[in-house]
């Protein structure tokens, strides 16, 4: 199986955008074939960390298909135990070169979180998980923008420096953990230095 490039994944993953926000799309790796093609074993080009909106469809943003890409969803794209040994899993085992982590405009729970919405049930560990990156010192949509853009930097950094195996891939240049912003209106993913 063919070992991805950090550069050839990140050129995969903005050309499949560019090809989706402008309607463009080749639907690559989505036939039967393909299916029977990687049924003996995976080989991902990255692993995406996002939220469970189902407005946000990494298949759909970046134009891939079967076996493109290592999906880990859950709402408000935070990382915890069971993330970060998914993470583990896809650079260790399959050697993904890159982990993006893609927050979305309008997102529920940052929004949650950004108001104060607390409750009774699981959701808070959700947006307690949130809660430190809050921008409530920026007045209206862009203290929400700013929270939605600290969240996605807080859960790069976290995935960066969780020891023991990820910061060493990191720190060995195996792996690059980057972030991006996909925005809803447009279909664009907007990368973050």
């Amino acid at each position: 199986m063919k070992e991805y490039t950090y550069q050839e994944a990140i050129n995969l993953l903005k050309e499949g955008n560019k090809r989706y926000s402008e309607n463009n799309m080749i639907h690559p790796s989505q036939k039967l074939t393909r299916m029977l093609e990687v049924v003996c074993g995976q080989n991902p080009f990255a692993v995406i960390l996002t939220c469970s909106d189902s407005r946000v469809v990494p298949e759909f943003i970046f134009d891939r298909g079967v076996g493109d890409l290592f999906v880990i969803r859950n709402a408000g794209n935070i990382v915890d135990e069971h993330v970060l040994g998914s993470i583990e899993y896809a650079v260790e085992h399959l050697h993904t070169p890159i982990v993006l982590v893609l927050g979305h405009t309008d997102c529920g729970a940052v929004t949650a979180a950004h108001k104060g919405l607390f409750s009774e049930g699981h959701l808070n560990s959700v947006l307690k998980e949130i809660e430190p990156v809050i921008d409530r010192n920026t007045k209206g949509e862009f203290g929400m923008d700013n929270s939605i853009r600290n969240n996605v930097i807080f859960c790069v950094d976290k995935i960066k420096n969780s020891d023991p195996i990820l910061s060493k891939f990191v720190k060995d240049d195996k792996v690059r953990v980057i972030g991006a912003i996909y925005d809803l209106n447009d279909g664009e993913v907007n990368f973050i230095d």
